[in-house]
């Protein structure tokens, strides 16, 4: 009994840190804190939902499907089927999204070259090849962009993550703690959903601000020296910490307050559940939520997943994009889904992959909606079995640039930085990162 009271002694502490921490970010600042220009009244997008396939999904199996390669290549999940949109078809496992396509763009030439986890999760999300310098991701460039700094007044942080930090490179690089995501931790499709930087599972209100006063009563040192400036910036830490367990943002998380029939259309299930919860977060002003959905980085029996996850993708992006469709936000939110890369469309039949797929950042599929991308289009083609490009090839400088021109901010202009270093929010084209220039098709 002892040993399982510590367990959880452990669990509710871990959970307060994680809260005190987050508002932490928020409060303390190592040197003088970037500034960038308000992005432009003019911009057609206010908000981003990435839908972050954590592991590569594959294109033949989602929005690229290839019906005629082969049982080598398509295994039993090789029919295609219609779309609401004539011309367009995906895999037949996605038959909700099928009926959405009116409302979404398929990228399937997607391509940078690179098979690892870390270095394609970071050429994806930053438009760069490493070098030298860790460059901020798009989330933490919006945060800096559409921030604290130019009117965002949110009850949570502009840059928010469901559930988890999605680990393969630092979010934030150069820019500092200041614009890391906060990460809910939790699972939102448990009730209550329980954001772990929030409140503390199983502990009171009334015995959490017990032990703030306990705190307060034994902080004999701060009481010592009122005014020290360090202490001054730690009690604002607190302030933000305690805002956030015991304040609207609470209300926000609160999916019950959506009622049952809405939350059984997103799906019962972590990834529908984080869908509804990012659709409050824009609604409620957040710049930038990022859905960490894992789970695809299939090497083994790829196809006994895929009956699993597709079903999950296809009933919580199609409802998401409805949704949004239906409240008038569907116009001023990105919506982005994909991984760091794709897997190979050759299947590995043997022994120990047993009907698995691998790393492939050769040719891969994105998908783009809302926020001035239109729908029911298709730019870019892969060849016969989807190994390689074929036509239009799209790099991640690419979309990211298009994305950020929608958002109102300069993909060309300054990207300010404590170090006061002078850069660029993206490369130039040819600078260690290879372009096929901005998506003018899908705008």
């Amino acid at each position: 009994m002892e040993s399982q009271r510590r367990r959880h002694g452990m669990t509710r502490r871990a959970a307060l840190r994680r809260g005190v921490l987050g508002a932490a970010a928020l409060a303390l600042m190592n040197g003088e804190r970037p500034v960038a220009a308000a992005a432009p009244a003019n911009a057609r997008a206010k908000s981003v939902i990435q839908i972050w396939m954590w592991g590569g999904p594959s294109h033949l199996d989602t929005f690229d499907p290839k019906p005629d390669a082969g049982n080598d290549y398509c295994g039993p999940m090789g029919q295609a089927i219609a779309t609401n949109v004539d011309g367009i078809q995906i895999n037949a496992a996605l038959p909700q999204l099928a009926q959405q396509a009116d409302k979404y763009a398929i990228i399937r030439s997607m391509t940078h070259g690179v098979n690892a986890h870390e270095t394609a999760s970071y050429i994806v999300q930053t438009g760069r090849r490493p070098d030298r310098l860790v460059y901020p991701c798009v989330g933490a460039v919006v945060a800096l962009f559409k921030g604290y700094d130019h009117g965002y007044a949110g009850i949570v942080p502009p840059y928010v993550v469901l559930t988890e930090p999605q680990g393969r490179f630092s979010e934030a690089g150069l820019l500092g703690q200041r614009y890391k995501p906060f990460a809910t931790g939790g699972d939102p499709s448990r009730d209550p959903f329980v954001v772990e930087g929030i409140v503390a599972e199983g502990i009171s209100d009334d015995r959490q601000l017990a032990r703030r006063d306990l705190l307060h009563a034994l902080d004999s040192l701060g009481r010592a020296m009122p005014g020290n400036e360090p202490f001054a910036r730690l009690d604002a830490c607190e302030e933000n910490a305690y805002g956030l367990m015991f304040g609207e943002a609470r209300r926000l998380f609160d999916l019950n307050a959506e009622g049952g029939e809405m939350r059984d259309r997103y799906g019962r299930n972590t990834f529908g559940q984080s869908c509804l919860m990012a659709r409050r977060l824009v609604e409620a002003g957040v710049p930038y939520v990022t859905i960490n959905y894992k789970g695809w980085d299939t090497h083994k029996q790829h196809f006994e997943i895929m009956k699993r996850k597709l079903p999950e993708l296809d009933q919580g992006m199609a409802t998401l994009l409805q949704d949004l469709s239906d409240r008038g936000l569907l116009d001023s939110t990105i919506v982005w889904w994909g991984g760091e890369f794709g897997r190979s469309p050759k299947v590995e039949w043997g022994a120990p992959w047993n009907g698995g797929r691998q790393h492939y950042g050769a040719c891969f599929c994105s998908v783009v909606a809302g926020g001035g991308f239109k729908g029911g289009r298709v730019l870019g083609v892969s060849d016969a079995r989807g190994e390689e490009v074929a036509e239009r090839p799209v790099y991640p400088l690419d979309l990211i640039g298009t994305m950020y021109e929608l958002l109102g901010i300069d993909p060309d202009g300054p990207l300010p930085n404590p170090r006061g270093l002078e850069l660029r929010v993206l490369p130039e084209p040819g600078d260690g990162a290879p372009s096929g220039g901005r998506l003018r098709e899908l705008i």
